[in-house]
C-alpha cells in the first residue's frame, strides 16, 4: 500500500542511522507498552480527533469494495459504533488509494466541519468538506447532503498518492501530496501538485469562478506573487506518509517513503516555507544521479534522520512527537515506524541531524495473541494520546507497562511525580523528597538512659510506665512530612484517659537521653511550640484530627529539609507514683522534607 510494488527490495544497503537497542531506563521514562484497543477493523489507515472531543475517535478505514468509511471509537468503553459516521462511495480500491486522510476543523466545536482525502471512482483525488450533524461534540454522524468539494486533483498513478492532512497553528490546511509515480514532478515549482505539501485556507475562496476550487491562497506561502504554483509550502516529496505536527513546537515531520535504498525523515520549522527536501535528486543523504541534477545542492534541505533496506524494512510510517501526559519522561520523542516489517523506533530530535535511534517493537509488542504486524499510521486523540493503526484490522495504543518504581505508593511512577509537580526532588535525585524523611523514636524510658521515675520503666520502645498502662506510653508517627505535601500524622498510646499535649521542640533533649520531669522524661528539646491538646479516649489520641491544622504549619516550618522532634504531655494526677502529675511518651524525630 505505501511502496509501489515495482521497486527493487533485494538490492544491499546499509543502515546509516544506528539503531540503540536499548530499552527506558526507570528513572527517566515511565515503562512502555503497547494494548489493544479494539480489533475487527477494515483496513484502518488513520485515527484522529476534533480539539475537545476526549471521548471519542474516528477511525478512517481505506476501503472495501469501492466503499470507505470514517467509524466512532468510544474510548471508555473500546467500542465502535455500529452507525458510520462517514461513508464514502464510489472510492478506488487497489494499493495505495481509497480513504486517505481526514482532518477535523480547529473549530469543530463551532463549525462541525470535517475534511476527507480520497481518490473517487476514476481514481482521481478528491478533497472535500462535511459537517457534522448537531450537536458537533456528540453527534454519530455527518451530515452526507453537506458534502462540499475544496479542490480535486488529477492522479496520474495509483501510487504515491500522499493523503495526509493536518491544520496547523496558523490555522491552515496542510496537505500531503505524493508525486504520483512521477519523479520528475517533485522538483518542479510549476505545473502538477505532486511531491510536494500544500497549504491552503479553506475558511476562504480565490476562486469564485471555479466551481472545483474552492480555497484561498495564504498571503504568506513562498511561491505568492512570483514563479511557481502559489499553493505550494514544501517540495522535493516522494511520497509524504504520515506527517505530523509537533504540539509544542510547531515543526512539521516529515515521514518521507524511499525508493530503492534509503527511508527518510525531514523537519520543517515553522513558519518557513519553501523548503527542498531533494527528491527526486537525493534519496536520504545519497545522490540518485538523476539528469539534470545537481548532487548534493545547498538548496537542498537534509533528513534529520534516514535508515536502510534491510532486515526486512522498506517503507517508513511517520509518527508524533508525543506531548501527552500519561506516559511521562517520553514526551518530546519521535515515534515512527516501518510498514514492512512492524518495526517501530523513536528518536529526539533537538536541532542536530542524526539523532540516536531507539528500537522499542519488543517493548510494544502488545500483551496476548495481537500483534503490531503491518504499522500503517500512527494517530493522536484529543489529549495527546498515541495509537498504532494495524492495516490487518487493529487499533492499539500506547500506555505505560505497569507503574514501576513508586516508592511513594500512590499508584503513578516516581519520575511522573516529580515531573508533574505532585512530588518535589530538591536534591535532583529523581526520588520525591517524601521517600526519604524519615520517622525515629528515641529516649524510650526503660533504663537505657535515664532511668524512669519510681521504676516506673516501660517496655522497649515506650515512654515511662504509669498505674493504668504497665508497658508505658507510644508515641508514633506515619503519613508524609513534607513540607509542600504534608499527610503526617502523630499517634499516641497506652495513655490515660483524660487530656494530653502534643508539642514539638527543636532538639533531643540531653543528646537524646531526655531529663526527669515528674513522672517520666522530657525528650523534646530546644525552641518548644505547643501544636495542640487532644482527649485520651482508650488510651489514645492523634493530632492532627479531622479539621486540624497541618503540623508542618502549626509548626512554622517552611524551606527546604529540616529535623523537628515530638512528644505528647499527659497526666493523671490520682494514679502517679509521686504528687507530680506530669508524664510523657518517648520522643519521636522527624526529618521534614521540603
Amino acid at each position: 500500500m505505501l511502496r509501489s510494488a515495482r521497486k527493487r527490495l533485494s538490492l544491499p544497503t546499509s543502515a546509516i542511522l544506528a539503531c540503540v537497542l536499548v530499552g527506558p531506563t526507570s528513572t527517566a521514562q515511565v515503562p512502555l507498552t503497547a494494548e489493544l484497543v479494539v480489533a475487527g477493523l477494515l483496513e484502518p489507515l488513520f485515527v484522529a480527533a476534533p480539539p475537545g472531543d476526549t471521548a471519542r475517535l474516528f477511525i478512517a478505514e481505506q476501503h472495501d469494495v469501492g466503499v470507505a468509511r470514517i467509524r466512532v471509537l468510544d474510548l471508555a468503553s473500546s467500542t465502535v459504533s455500529p452507525t458510520d459516521y462517514l461513508t464514502l462511495s464510489p472510492v478506488a480500491g487497489g494499493g495505495e488509494q481509497g480513504l486517505l486522510g481526514i482532518a477535523f476543523d480547529p473549530d469543530f466545536a463551532s463549525n462541525g466541519f470535517v475534511y476527507v482525502y480520497y481518490t473517487d471512482g476514476s481514481g482521481d483525488v478528491i478533497l472535500e468538506r462535511y459537517r457534522a450533524q448537531a450537536p458537533y461534540l456528540t453527534s454519530p454522524t455527518v451530515d452526507p447532503a453537506s458534502a462540499h468539494q475544496i479542490v480535486g486533483f488529477v492522479q496520474p498513478s495509483d501510487f504515491h498518492t500522499g493523503g495526509w492532512m493536518a491544520f496547523g497553528d496558523d490555522g491552515y490546511l496542510y496537505v500531503a501530496r505524493g508525486d504520483g509515480d512521477q519523479s520528475d514532478a517533485a522538483q518542479m515549482i510549476t505545473g502538477p501538485l505532486l511531491g510536494k505539501i500544500l497549504r491552503i485556507d479553506v475558511h476562504g475562496d480565490d476562486f469564485p469562478a471555479d466551481a472545483a476550487r474552492n480555497y484561498a491562497i495564504p498571503p504568506s506561502n513562498p511561491f505568492v506573487g512570483t514563479t511557481g504554483e502559489d499553493e505550494i509550502y514544501h517540495y522535493g516529496l516522494r511520497n509524504p506518509w504520515r506527517n505530523s505536527f509537533d504540539r509544542e513546537t510547531g515543526q512539521l515531520y516529515i515521514a518521507d517513503v524511499g525508493d530503492s535504498a534509503f527511508e527518510e525523515i525531514s523537519v520543517a520549522r515553522s513558519g518557513q516555507g519553501g523548503q527542498n527536501f531533494g527528491w527526486r535528486c537525493m534519496e536520504g543523504n545519497t545522490c540518485t544521479g538523476a539528469t539534470g541534477c545537481a548532487c548534493d545542492s545547498p538548496a537542498f534541505i537534509d533528513p534529520i534522520a534516514t535508515y536502510g533496506h534491510s532486515g526486512g524494512v522498506c517503507a517508513i510510517v511517520g509518527g508524533y512527537v508525543y506531548r501527552g501526559s500519561a506516559l511521562c519522561g517520553w514526551q518530546g520523542r519521535y515515534f515512527f515506524g516501518d510498514f514492512c516489517n512492524g518495526q517501530i523506533q523513536w528518536l529526539r530530535y533537538q536541532g542536530s541531524p542524526n539523532p540516536p535511534v531507539t528500537d522499542v517493537t519488543a517493548l510494544l509488542d502488545p500483551p496476548g495473541p495481537a500483534a503490531i504486524d503491518n504499522p500503517s499510521s500512527f494517530g493522536e486523540d484529543a489529549n495527546g494520546e498515541l495509537y498504532i493503526c494495524d492495516r490487518n484490522g487493529e487499533l492499539f495504543k500506547l500506555v505505560p507497562a505497569g507503574v514501576g518504581t513508586d516508592c511513594n505508593l500512590n499508584g503513578t511512577n516516581d519520575t511522573c511525580d516529580i515531573q508533574s509537580g505532585t512530588s518535589t526532588d530538591v536534591n535532583s535525585n529523581a526520588i520525591p523528597d517524601e521517600c526519604e524523611y524519615s520517622v525515629t523514636p528515641f529516649c524510650f524510658g526503660n533504663g537505657t538512659a535515664l532511668p524512669c521515675p519510681c521504676g516506673n520503666a516501660g517496655a522497649a520502645g515506650n515512654g515511662c510506665a504509669h498505674s493504668l498502662g504497665p508497658n508505658g506510653a507510644n508515641l508514633a508517627g506515619s503519613g508524609i512530612p513534607s513540607i509542600s505535601v504534608d499527610t503526617f500524622v502523630l499517634r499516641g498510646t497506652g495513655m490515660p484517659n483524660g487530656s494530653a499535649l502534643f508539642f514539638q521542640g527543636t532538639t533531643q533533649l540531653n543528646g537524646g537521653a531526655g531529663s526527669l520531669l515528674g513522672d517520666g522524661l522530657r525528650c523534646a528539646g530546644g525552641a518548644i511550640r505547643r501544636l495542640g491538646t487532644k482527649m485520651n479516649v482508650n488510651g489514645f489520641s492523634q493530632y492532627p484530627a479531622t479539621g486540624d491544622v497541618p503540623i508542618s504549619i502549626q509548626g512554622g516550618l517552611t524551606g527546604g529539609p529540616q529535623t523537628r522532634t515530638y512528644q505528647v504531655w499527659y497526666r493523671n494526677a490520682a494514679t502517679f507514683c509521686t504528687p507530680s502529675t506530669f508524664n510523657l511518651t518517648n520522643g519521636v524525630q522527624v526529618l521534614w522534607t521540603h
